[in-house]
């Protein structure tokens, strides 16, 4: 049997059953995102190892720093059947996909695209003309190929879709434009992530990072992206998580612009400069080194480990005076 689950419920499951004993192997998915829960798993989960030589442990991710998490999963004991016995890092297994060609273009605006309350209306509208003209110029050589276009939140994802159905109705353009986001529907979800009907609509998505990595929407050819995300951020003085839009990582901006080129050549558009993506981190920030701790402090506790001593951190959680806070 293979079960999918969420981080939150495999670490209930592990703190009710720390050897994890009706499980042979797990598999980590999307580690790259560095997902306080995910980081918090993988540290349990070479602990539970190294007690169970039989259990199989699997970190994935299209664009995971692999030696590193080689060097972390590998420190864990293991038997002799194909397993890592610790005396270096895990084994790498690579599965290259099929790479078509494609063409990365800089439109930045004139603008900023951030001030002091969040994304700039002018950096939107920006984005929802530079979509349109790229589309329409798109659509011209292929009538079927598909739109993807990422922004930060549900909030942004609303207004340039509302923008793009007013400049592509002006342009007497038949494109159906959908949304999505955590807030959508599930039926809107769906919709957004299936193929056309035949006979129906080109269409354009317009989406937060949900669908940046683990799905191809059907026929997507053109990846407009504005270049922000949305993180996890402490604030020391509200004493408080929230989250903040920020300047998405260079891994974020090459899975976005992956979407154009899973099924035929593609092509993204970034809405930005390209000395932005030059200055912009390798990986996003990891939520263990930005977020409010509380809550890990208390499951490492359960756990056995109080402050995190003893545990296996891909980053160490911020620590004072010797404990983490």
């Amino acid at each position: 049997m293979i079960e999918f689950v969420t981080p939150g419920i495999l670490l209930r499951r592990l703190l009710a059953d720390p050897g994890l004993e009706t499980a042979g192997a797990v598999i980590l998915d999307e580690v790259h995102e560095r997902g306080l829960e995910t980081d918090l798993l993988l540290g349990m989960l070479i602990e539970v190892r190294e007690l169970r030589e039989d259990l199989t442990l699997v970190a994935m991710s299209a664009t995971l720093d692999a030696p590193r998490f080689a060097a972390l999963i590998g420190g864990a004991g293991e038997g002799t059947s194909g397993k890592h016995d610790g005396g270096g890092p895990a084994p790498v297994v690579d599965c290259p996909s099929a790479l078509h060609p494609l063409t990365v273009d800089w439109a930045a605006a004139a603008g900023p695209r951030l001030d002091g309350r969040g994304v700039t209306r002018a950096f939107l509208d920006h984005v929802a003309d530079t979509a349109a003209s790229s589309y329409t110029d798109t659509l011209a050589a292929d009538p079927d190929i598909h739109a993807l276009v990422f922004l930060p939140g549900a909030w942004e994802v609303s207004y340039v879709a509302s923008r793009l159905r007013a400049r592509l109705a002006a342009r007497a353009r038949d494109v159906e434009v959908l949304e999505l986001h955590g807030q959508a529907s599930p039926a809107e979800q769906d919709r957004a992530v299936s193929g056309r009907e035949p006979g129906g609509s080109p269409r354009i998505i317009v989406s937060t990072a949900l669908a940046e990595s683990s799905l191809t929407v059907p026929g997507v050819r053109l990846v407009i992206d504005a270049g922000l995300s949305r993180e996890l951020r402490r604030d020391a003085g509200r004493g408080m998580s929230g989250l903040v839009t920020v300047s998405c990582s260079r891994a974020s901006a090459e899975q976005r612009a992956g979407r154009a080129a899973r099924q035929g050549p593609g092509r993204v558009v970034r809405c930005y400069e390209h000395k932005a993506y030059g200055a912009a981190p390798a990986h996003p920030t990891p939520e263990i080194a930005a977020a409010d701790l509380t809550g890990a402090a208390l499951v490492l506790a359960c756990w056995g480990s109080p402050g995190g001593r003893g545990s296996h951190f891909r980053t160490p959680a911020p620590r004072r005076d010797g404990r983490c806070h």
